[in-house]
């Protein structure tokens, strides 16, 4: 037998679980948040019970608590998670999800922002929906039957006689009926097949007609031009007739004259391509003459004097430079600059003292830049410009009084 102290240790043992459990419970409900709570009213709310899901996306957030007939609608009673929000302007469907299970009520749409539905919101019929039963299903094929019976659209043998019509127009043509849906198969596939391409086309075409809208001023204006010279050859048909009609007789002898000179312009045509090809090979000679000629004709003018009939040149190839310049510039080009004569220096600085043209060189003996190229006047002794006319010498001088001649030494062949 058990002794005392096991008798009181199974009764200590229940009322510390039972005082845990009170514990834990207190905890629980003192610390579950509220849910919220939602009125739907439905035409009818066939499967739908309370405990049914409430759910959004078809994901469970809620059930209903009651749904109570209210005349003509019901009215569904629901509470959902407080943490979700539900749009203002939510709607409420029931779902059948099968035939046989359990329908729910789902809430749409999903919330993305904006005004939330309030906690004891109310969502009136126009914003609810349910699915149609399949007695609705059988009613409606019921009416259809009785508009098209006896008491409906066949109440004078309307219906049949559409019937008896259809009949005796397909009767014997199966297979021309076969080949027509047969051919506008094809073409359906055709037209899908091709679909990108014809919706290009009419983009394409839509562009268009949006350029030629755009070009509206542009489009009358080349309208009117066009009518202008369609109203000018109107008024000048005649003459174009007469214009035609001298253009046949000319064609006529250049056929005649072609037919009797074959010979001679096959010849000639002949020739003419090998002077083609000719010019075609010498094409960099001929253009270098064309642009040099000019200028030698010219200089040829400029330096033919016509009282002495001479060429008149000046040959000045140091420029505007004495010959020792010229030494001490070669100089200091080929030796270094220790070694260049202390009198190349003092040259340099004779001439920069007096301003006088320096070359690069001399310039560089003094540590001076480059300069820009002396343009200088000719050394003395030079002879005078060409083409420039020389003064009539006394008698016994050493030219004698010669006339003018512009033929250049009759170059150009002109009267003596």
């Amino acid at each position: 037998m058990p002794g005392p102290v096991q008798r009181w240790r199974r009764p200590l043992a229940a009322a510390t679980v039972l005082l845990i459990a009170l514990a834990v419970g207190a905890v629980v409900w003192r610390h579950e948040t509220p849910q919220r709570r939602l009125v739907a009213h439905f035409t009818r709310a066939v499967g739908v019970y309370p405990g049914s899901d409430v759910r959004v996306l078809g994901v469970r957030v809620g059930e209903v608590e009651k749904v109570v007939p209210e005349g003509r609608t019901v009215r569904v009673e629901m509470r959902y998670d407080p943490t979700l929000q539900i749009p203002a302007d939510a709607q409420a469907l029931i779902v059948p999800p099968s035939v046989v299970s359990d329908r729910y009520v789902q809430l749409t749409p999903v919330f993305t922002g904006g005004p939330a539905l309030a906690d004891g919101a109310d969502i009136p019929v126009g914003r609810t929906a349910a699915p149609m039963e399949i007695d609705d299903i059988y009613q409606a094929l019921d009416e259809f039957n009785r508009a098209l019976g006896p008491q409906g659209a066949n109440a004078d043998g309307a219906l049949s006689d559409l019937v008896a019509t259809g009949r005796a127009n397909l009767e014997g043509n199966g297979q021309n009926l076969h080949d027509a849906l047969d051919g506008l198969s094809r073409a359906l596939t055709t037209l899908s097949d091709g679909r990108s391409d014809l919706f290009g086309t009419v983009a394409n075409l839509q562009r268009f007609t949006t350029t030629l809208a755009e070009s509206d001023q542009q489009v009358r204006r080349f309208n009117q031009q066009l009518a202008d010279v369609a109203e000018q050859l109107a008024g000048e048909k005649e003459e174009l007739a007469a214009a035609l009609r001298n253009l046949a007789a000319a064609l006529a002898d250049v056929t005649a004259f072609v037919r009797q000179n074959r010979a001679a312009l096959a010849s000639n045509v002949t020739a003419l391509a090998d002077i083609t090809r000719v010019l075609v090979r010498q094409q960099q000679a001929v253009i270098q003459i064309l642009d040099v000629a000019p200028l030698a004709l010219t200089n040829l003018n400029l330096a033919y004097n016509p009282r002495s009939g001479t060429l008149d040149t000046r040959d000045n190839p140091l420029g505007p430079y004495d010959p020792a310049s010229f030494v001490c510039s070669l100089m200091v080009d080929q030796l270094p600059l220790g070694e260049v004569p202390a009198k190349c220096t003092a040259l340099a600085q004779t001439l920069h003292a007096r301003d006088l043209p320096l070359t690069d060189q001399l310039r560089k003996l003094l540590k001076l830049p480059p300069g820009a190229p002396a343009t200088g006047g000719s050394p003395p002794g030079s002879i005078s410009s060409p083409g420039a006319p020389i003064a009539d010498e006394a008698p016994g001088g050493f030219l004698p009084a010669t006339t003018s001649d512009p033929t250049l030494g009759g170059i150009l062949r002109g009267p003596a």
